[in-house]
């Protein structure tokens, strides 16, 4: 029996997690049919079986001063990755985010071997700024996986390639998002209302967030002193996070690690968080969010000419309005977040309407079914002629 030849393109961890799902997904409908893996990826994946070109490592970097100091191998490993796909020969090759490397990829893949589809799975956001890309993509990429709704539609409008909603993973988690009976019980009659402060998980927004959402929390803490507020720290960023704590009015309970996050969710009666995936899962939690962002003067000059959006808050974006409140750059002020945060936690219409829109976020995400990973297996594959299909 000929194996399934597979290559993979994941450029860090989010994409690693993703390829593992579609793997375990891939080797049911496979089922006695073996599998060849190459390509590059890491964080389990060499152990699932992937032979790897080249070491992860030498393409996991973020920022501009970053990538330009590492530009040359980085175009080298480009250029590595799309002779390795060539020679390789895959039925089937797929991408995952790190759209700056994976998409040049595929194009330089598509020179070399044009008979190989090709699968992106997770949508640039050219749908929020650089919406140029998406009609470029479409002569070197057969089809992109979307995690959000919205996104074909987008893909369609910027003549992109065709993509299909797959579903978000975090739909898979919704189980340790929200509260069992027991806990909504607890929330709902705590005389200790919990506010999780959530100020991103890069050092940048860290910098630039934990001294207003300091003041916010000080605020709050004066209207409500019965409040609770759990900031939920990444590890890697606990110190420098404890440390800017340390200088608020009022001290917030860290807890670090996904464990604890993850039960400080299901406790939290509202929320002071920095724009991103974040909002997702509060809304899928249900907890109803107060969102801002606070950025280096000249990226924001910057991203008010490219991004054209009327909101950046994936919440807003999934139902065509706006019901998370949202503060951006001189807006974020600790007057104007405490107030808004102080709207949601009590009774009233500003709450309620976040607790149903969030409702309808559920719905639309649903309309994918229960397993994104399944749905890319089976939107990859559909891409091969009939009789080579597994």
């Amino acid at each position: 029996m000929r194996p399934f030849r597979l290559a993979i393109i994941a450029g860090e961890a989010s994409g690693d997690a993703l390829a593992l799902r579609f793997l375990a997904a891939l080797r049911e409908r496979l089922g006695e049919r073996p599998l060849e893996l190459r390509g590059v990826g890491d964080h389990g994946l060499p152990e699932a079986g992937l032979r790897p070109f080249f070491p992860q490592a030498d393409i996991a970097v973020m920022g501009f001063g970053p990538v330009i100091a590492r530009l040359p191998l980085l175009l080298r490993r480009m250029a590595d990755a799309a002779r390795g796909v060539a020679a390789f020969r895959p039925d089937l090759l797929l991408t995952i985010d790190s759209p700056d490397f994976c998409l040049r990829v595929a194009k330089k893949v598509r020179a070399r071997a044009p008979g190989i589809p090709i699968v992106h799975w997770v949508c640039p956001s050219v749908w929020a700024w650089r919406s140029g890309r998406a009609r470029r993509m479409a002569p070197h990429v057969d089809r992109i996986l979307a995690l959000l709704p919205f996104e074909p539609a987008a893909l369609a409008r910027l003549h992109g390639p065709e993509t299909i909603y797959v579903g978000h993973p975090l739909m898979e988690r919704l189980g340790e998002l929200r509260p069992d009976d027991l806990e909504q019980q607890a929330r709902d009659r705590s005389e200790r209302p919990q506010v999780l402060v959530l100020p991103g998980s890069r050092r940048s927004e860290i910098h630039h967030l934990m001294p207003v959402f300091g003041e916010a929390v000080a605020r709050v803490a004066a209207a409500r002193p019965e409040a609770r507020f759990v900031l939920p720290a990444v590890e890697r960023l606990q110190p420098i996070i404890a440390e800017a704590a340390a200088r608020w009015p009022v001290a917030p309970e860290l807890v670090v690690g996904e464990a604890g996050k993850l039960a400080a969710f299901r406790s939290a009666r509202g929320a002071l968080a920095a724009s991103g995936t974040v909002t997702l899962e509060l809304a899928l939690s249900g907890v109803p969010t107060v969102a801002a962002y606070r950025g280096a003067s000249w990226e924001a000059a910057l991203a008010r000419r490219l991004v054209k959006l009327p909101s950046v808050i994936l919440p807003n974006l999934i139902l065509g309005r706006n019901i998370v409140p949202e503060f951006i750059q001189e807006q974020a002020t600790a007057d104007a977040l405490s107030r808004h945060v102080l709207e949601i936690l009590a009774p009233g219409p500003a709450r309620q309407a976040q607790c149903d829109g969030f409702a309808e976020v559920e719905t639309i995400m649903r309309s994918a079914g229960p397993s994104p990973a399944v749905n890319a297996v089976e939107a990859a594959l559909a891409l091969l002629p009939a009789g080579e299909r597994p």
